[in-house]
């Protein structure tokens, strides 16, 4: 069987427990996690985990930015208030799972990053959502606003790249190859800068 496909197996028997557990009626709301590269078994994994699918769509962002450095991660959807079980015993559970890092996204009252953060002592990184009467600012607060000793690390709101960068910066402390591909993407950045700013001064040479 294919590391994928084993992977794939893992993850919807662990979804699953994590509902029964929390005897929750509906079925478990998660998506097919990405495995990374092929031999990163020691790697750490990194949790995205979302209160609604809503989210899905400003969440898939970090998804994309972790596979793109072959980075395993699993996706799940866990409410704080409507399966406050589950999202608890996920909490509980994580570093014993694999994962090195926990990202959370929620809207409006957003309790899901510090009740996961309060449960484990892993880094919870918070993507505050958009969205509702006052466009993200309550959901900002909620997420920033932690009391001592249990902290959140919140991005931007809707944020999702900037907390999977983030996520990997945690990860890069103990692997190499993480590092090096965080270095290699700044590097990117600092060339695409100088080559706008070399295409600006050549139009500005035009109008002289």
């Amino acid at each position: 069987m294919r590391m994928d496909a084993v992977c794939r197996s893992a993850a919807k028997s662990t979804a699953h427990s994590v509902y029964q557990s929390a005897g929750a009626i509906s079925a478990p709301g998660f998506f097919i996690p990405y495995a990374g590269r092929k031999g990163a078994d020691s790697v750490k994994k990194i949790a995205i985990i979302m209160g609604s699918d809503n989210d899905w769509p400003v969440v898939r962002a970090a998804a994309q930015q972790l596979e793109t450095w072959e980075i395993p991660y699993e996706a799940h959807i866990l409410s704080a208030h409507r399966t406050p079980e589950a999202a608890a015993r996920f909490a509980a559970g994580a570093a014993e799972s694999g994962f090195g890092v926990i990202i959370a996204a929620a809207g409006m009252a957003a309790h899901l990053a510090g009740v996961l953060a309060a449960g484990t002592t892993l880094p919870v990184i918070g993507i505050p959502m958009r969205g509702g009467a006052m466009d993200g600012l309550d959901a900002l607060l909620a997420t920033v606003q932690m009391p001592s000793g249990i902290p959140v690390a919140t991005v931007a709101l809707n944020g999702a790249k900037n907390a999977a960068v983030l996520a990997a910066q945690i990860l890069a402390l103990s692997d190499d190859r993480i590092a090096a591909l965080l270095w290699d993407a700044r590097q990117a950045m600092r060339s695409e800068i100088a080559e706008k700013d070399a295409r600006l001064q050549q139009e500005l040479n035009k109008l002289s």
